[in-house]
């Protein structure tokens, strides 16, 4: 049977005898007895006569070359096998325009095609420019991302002696970066200056994309100054792979600085680059520069896709933005956008913060049916967090519940929020009730927890302090033997107690040193043993925990309490007085003004009542210091009211009234 491709037909000039009937394949009848029959017939044996004696000239059969175009659409039909593209290439003529060679295999699909159609080409151009043929199949690979084969046919091109030149780099760095295969680039790249190729705009963008990827900073800024200083076109693949290298090391200002340059350098910027920077952006809960590149995409006319709701909501959630967060999610649920756990973390857990609970409760449910993730730890703690911080205590107890029964393990955060809020509901055998529960299945407690049991005695009646002063024993055998010893009674030399305090609060995390020192003060003071309270402000003092309680200029002096709690507040405000006092005796003169400034500590009303209680005491000891109306917290009053109020009082007996009323005023809040 005759091929199917008619190119494979034509007659071949090189024939000796032109002479004789050509048989094509539109003219090709098959042999058959049907056929040898009708030859027979009369008319018939006059029409094949007739045929037999027509004579043929050779040069009107002389095909015409077919185009480039029909080649490539006969390839991407036909098989990869050697014979069959020879035969549909061989339709281009014997000889073949380079041009023509490079524009079929850069419009090859097929890689296996490619690399016959190359091997034929190879035959017909001069050696010469065999490197703008490999270089074309090189473009393919990277399309296609098949290092492997490119890497393949670089060797054979070296074999045969064949030059790379930068394209050839360009497309072997490109392809092994998009086949994340950055070490592979990096040998590439260091290989181009033994074949005498310098680099290009295209291998500068690239190369900065893949030391970027890599971490390599050094290199990848190198390569990006030596860009701008060549004044060459980077492209947005290298911008984004900056920023993301920036967003990584949490340099959010370089993230924004490159940004910046490609505005300067009119480089329009590509979705992936948006979403990149979005992401650094929400990473960093920098809102308003979140927002800033969300209007300046929009302007650009890209649609946000999954990527930048993702981001936007990262960013509003840790910023605290709850309207706009919520918005967002509530946009992606409208266009049947799928939440991550990462994502439905976040949003809980910024509800969670900020108290709202409709809503946490709104998406954990949402979270839930949506099947594509289960709540972990992290969300139960956070919507028991949630629950424990408003005194939803029953809902609380039940998050707590389906926490176990979904088979998950509480564990020491979970804890500490319980013990938060049974304390701050004085429940002090439920606060034992929950930590010998825990403590049975092996929680390991920390300071974190140690800290909240010493807050929850600082809230409850004193014949219940030894309960919770038990649990402190167990968690924290050191701090147990503190609190029993300040609790005691005793006059003796509190030198070693002191000692023993410092080396716990110095070796305590960071993070919860203050709230420590602030409720050993309390303890004492609620005890009524102002000198050991006044010790342990001293302490503080001595360790830095606490810093600028009295902030002092020519016309002002100011005592700063901010983030102390009441029992640490009133205590500094006794050693302020009693400074004052012996200003005053010592013949100095006050400034203009005096002033206090209280601000809410943490975790209880109480403490955010700082100011009521202050406000309450100097009502009672008719001390003239006057609440601020346009500045919340403040009090102040001038010098010669302050000293005239001061010199009518001895210090003790201020000291002993101010205690007395501040105990009555306690009490009140508990």
């Amino acid at each position: 049977m005759a091929q199917p491709y008619p190119l494979c037909s034509f007659i071949n000039p090189k024939f000796p005898n032109f002479n004789h009937t050509f048989k094509t394949f539109f003219s090709y009848q098959p042999h058959n007895s049907l056929h040898d029959k009708n030859l027979n017939h009369p008319v018939a044996k006059i029409s094949s006569l007739s045929k037999t004696k027509i004579r043929v000239n050779p040069k009107t059969l002389t095909s015409k070359p077919i185009k480039p175009e029909t080649a490539i659409s006969s390839l991407k039909s036909c098989d990869a096998n050697e014979q069959q593209v020879s035969q549909i290439l061989s339709g281009l003529g014997g000889s073949v325009k380079q041009s023509y060679a490079e524009y079929i295999l850069n419009n090859i699909s097929n890689p296996e095609t490619a690399i016959l159609a190359l091997k034929y080409f190879q035959q017909k151009i001069v050696p010469k420019n065999h490197v703008i043929l490999y270089n074309a199949l090189f473009k393919l690979f990277w399309k296609i991302k098949d290092f492997k084969k490119a890497q393949k046919l670089f060797d054979e091109m070296l074999q045969r002696g064949v030059k790379p030149n930068t394209h050839t780099f360009q497309n072997l760095i490109r392809c092994a970066a998009l086949c994340s295969l950055p070490h592979k680039s990096v040998e590439l790249f260091e290989r181009m200056p033994s074949y005498g190729c310098k680099q290009d705009c295209n291998v500068a963008s690239s190369m900065i994309y893949v030391y970027a990827r890599i971490g390599n900073v050094d290199m990848a800024l190198k390569l990006y100054d030596n860009a701008k200083k060549e004044k060459w076109d980077i492209k947005p693949v290298a911008f984004s792979a900056l920023i993301k290298m920036y967003g990584i090391l949490e340099n959010d200002d370089a993230c924004l600085s490159v940004y910046n340059d490609m505005k300067v350098l009119g480089v329009k910027p590509d979705m992936i680059l948006y979403n990149a920077l979005l992401y650094a952006m929400g990473r960093a809960a920098r809102v308003k520069d979140a927002n800033d590149v969300y209007v300046d995409m929009r302007k650009d006319e890209f649609k946000p896709n999954w990527a930048t709701y993702s981001a936007l909501l990262e960013a509003y959630s840790r910023g605290r933005l709850s309207d706009e967060a919520l918005s967002v999610y509530k946009e992606m649920k409208k266009k049947g956008m799928t939440l991550n756990k990462f994502l439905y973390r976040s949003l809980i857990d910024m509800c969670a913060d900020i108290g709202y609970i409709d809503e946490a409760v709104e998406i954990f449910e949402d979270m839930k049916r949506s099947g594509t993730c289960k709540p972990n730890n992290f969300i139960y703690s956070s919507l028991i967090k949630l629950y424990a911080c408003n005194g939803n205590i029953l809902e609380a107890e039940a998050m707590l519940n389906e926490m176990i029964n979904c088979g998950l393990k509480p564990n020491v955060l979970v804890l500490t929020m319980l013990v938060q809020c049974y304390g701050n509901a004085k429940r002090t055998d439920d606060v034992v009730n929950i930590f010998n529960q825990f403590w049975d299945v092996g929680i390991t407690p920390n300071d974190e927890l140690c800290d909240s049991l010493l807050y929850v005695m600082t809230q409850i009646p004193k014949e219940e302090l030894g309960k919770i002063t038990n649990c402190i024993e167990k968690a924290n055998p050191k701090l147990g033997y503190i609190v029993t010893y300040l609790m005691e009674e005793k006059e003796d030399d509190g030198y070693f107690i002191m000692n023993e305090t410092s080396e716990l609060l110095s070796s305590a995390d960071e993070y919860v040193k203050k709230s420590l020192c602030n409720s050993l003060i309390d303890i004492c003071y609620n005890l009524g043993m102002k000198d050991r309270a006044r010790d342990l402000l001293d302490l503080g003092l001595l360790l830095e925990i606490y810093s600028d309680l009295q902030l002092r200029s020519e016309t002002q002096w100011c005592l700063n309490l901010k983030k102390l709690s009441v029992g640490a507040a009133m205590t500094a405000l006794h050693v302020w007085l009693d400074d004052l006092t012996k200003v005053i005796e010592s013949g100095e003169e006050l400034p203009q003004v005096l002033a206090i400034c209280t601000f809410p500590w943490k975790r209880n009303h109480a403490d955010k009542a700082l100011a009521s209680v202050f406000e309450s005491n100097l009502k009672e000891l008719n001390f003239p210091f006057d609440k601020a109306t346009n500045k919340i917290g403040w009090f102040f009053t001038t010098s010669q009211d302050a000293k005239s109020w001061l010199q009518s009082r001895g210090s003790t007996e201020t000291v002993a009234d101010l205690n007395s009323t501040v105990l009555d005023v306690l009490a009140g809040l508990s």
